[in-house]
C-alpha cells in the first residue's frame, strides 16, 4: 500500500499532468499555429496506434489464443472502418464479433 506521502505525490502528479494537457492549446499564440496544427493531427492516430499495440500485445501475453481473438476482430474492425469509414460502425462491429468468437470458441 502507498503511503500518504506517495498518494499526495501522485495526485499533485495528475493535477499538474491534467492541467497542462487543458493548457497547452493557449500556450501558443497565433505564430505557433503551424505547432498546434501537426499536433491535432497526429496525435490522436498515434494515441490510437499506442492503445492498439497495448491491447495486442496485453491480449497476447495474457492468454495466446484469446490474442488471436483480439487480432481477428482488430482486422475485422480496420476494414469496417476503410470500407464504412464511420468509427461507430466499425468499432461496434469489432467488439460483436470479439464478443460471438469469444463465447462460441
Amino acid at each position: 500500500m502507498t503511503g500518504v506521502n506517495e498518494a499526495l505525490f501522485l495526485v499533485l502528479a495528475m493535477g499538474a499532468v491534467i492541467f497542462f494537457c487543458r493548457a497547452f492549446p493557449f500556450l501558443f499564440s497565433i505564430r505557433h499555429a503551424a505547432i498546434l496544427s501537426f499536433v491535432e493531427k497526429t496525435v490522436p492516430p498515434v494515441a490510437m496506434t499506442v492503445l492498439a499495440f497495448n491491447a495486442l500485445g496485453g491480449a497476447f501475453r495474457d492468454n495466446p489464443g484469446d490474442g488471436l481473438l483480439v487480432l481477428a476482430a482488430s482486422v475485422f474492425t480496420a476494414l469496417v472502418h476503410l470500407w464504412k469509414r464511420n468509427p461507430l460502425i466499425s468499432i461496434f462491429g469489432g467488439t460483436a464479433l470479439y464478443m460471438i468468437l469469444a463465447r462460441v470458441l
